[in-house]
């Protein structure tokens, strides 16, 4: 009975015992897991600065030998650019390309060109139009400055004062050429120009002065273009100007003409001054007229209606007409190119259009 009754006692020892040792086992063996797995963390952990500092050698060789490349690219093109500094195109000026072009040349072969026909014409050497050219010198040359819409005042000159046809024609032969003076339209070869050109077909009595523009504000370069051109087609003693609303006595004209022939110098007109108009908007008003003095009078100067030149004058305007100063009214402008040559003023009351005298040559129509 009582070796029976210890028996159970024994095993539940040993049953207590196994279940200790395994909970030992158990006990011991965590730290083990956990040593491993702290151990395989350090490796790796000591694993990344060498990948890193790997990586960072490669970048830096990457970066190195980026930069002696470029380095070398520039040694190349400096020594190239220096081997062909010489054949580079230098930066071209004005200058450069005009002479390059030719325009120099041609433009220094222009001058010499208009010097030496200056100089030839200051000799007496002038073009002559073929058809017009007369081995005698003529006595005088009158332009009667005339206008697009003057074709009835130009009709009513041919039945009065002014020759036409072959009556025209003989005066010229006695050494008198008379010819309406007109410019060109602003629009060349519109209808102004053709009317003209007919007209003149019918009557040959035009003197179209081509390079001029027919207009009320070009007026006092007219006077340039008309003595130029006259000089030119005609060798005259005296070249006259006339508006177209002057009467003429042509022959009390050339009456006057002849008591001067031979002389030089000679300005011949109706010989005024006045008062220089600076107020705008007024009638002849003078735009420079500050360039008049204090005293805003005119120089004296023959009268715009009629006045006359000498040979000698007429071909100085020709050859100067580049040069010569205009201003608002042509007998202002003529009167201030004659101050600057040696020239004789001879005032002559029979050349006065508008006074009351008998004697007078013209009168206003």
């Amino acid at each position: 009975m009582e070796s029976g009754g210890h028996l159970p006692i024994h095993r539940e020892t040993l049953a207590s015992a196994m279940k200790h040792e395994r909970r030992w086992k158990l006990h011991h063996s965590k730290p083990s897991s956990s040593s491993s797995s702290s151990s395989s963390s350090s490796s790796s952990s000591s694993k990344a600065p060498l990948i890193m500092g790997f990586l960072s050698c490669l970048a830096w060789l990457y970066v190195a030998g980026r930069l002696w490349q470029d380095s070398q690219n520039r040694i190349v093109l400096s020594t190239l650019l220096q081997m062909n500094s010489g054949n580079l195109p230098k930066v071209l000026t004005v200058e450069d390309k005009l002479k390059s072009l030719g325009c120099k040349e041609i433009g220094r072969k222009i001058v010499e060109a208009e010097m030496d026909l200056t100089l030839a014409k200051s000799q007496g050497y002038l073009w002559r139009n073929g058809s017009t050219t007369s081995a005698k010198k003529l006595l005088a040359v009158i332009g009667v400055y005339t206008g697009f819409g003057s074709r009835l005042r130009r009709n009513i000159f041919r039945g009065s004062w002014m020759p036409r046809g072959d009556a025209l024609r003989k005066l010229e032969e006695k050494g008198v050429v008379i010819r309406f003076v007109i410019g060109r339209s602003a629009n060349r070869g519109d209808s102004l120009d053709r009317n003209i050109d007919d007209e003149n077909r019918r009557t040959k009595d035009f003197l179209i002065l081509e390079s001029h523009e027919e207009a009320e504000d070009e007026l006092p370069r007219k006077a340039k273009s008309f003595f130029s051109a006259a000089v030119e087609a005609w060798d005259a003693e005296f070249y006259v100007k006339v508006d177209d609303n002057i009467n003429l006595d042509l022959d009390g004209l050339i009456e006057i003409l002849e008591s001067r022939r031979g002389h030089q110098g000679v300005y011949m007109g109706c010989m005024k001054s006045g008062v220089v108009v600076s107020e705008e908007g007024k009638q002849w008003y003078e735009p420079e007229w500050w360039k008049f003095g204090d005293s805003k009078s005119y120089f004296r100067h023959a009268s715009g209606s009629l006045f006359i030149l000498s040979n000698n004058l007429a071909r100085y305007i020709n050859i100067n007409s580049a040069s010569l100063k205009t201003y608002s009214h042509d007998d202002i402008s003529v009167g201030s190119w004659m101050m600057g040559v040696d020239t004789t003023y001879v005032d002559d009351d029979r050349l006065c259009c508008g006074s009351s005298r008998q004697e007078k040559v013209c009168s206003i129509a």
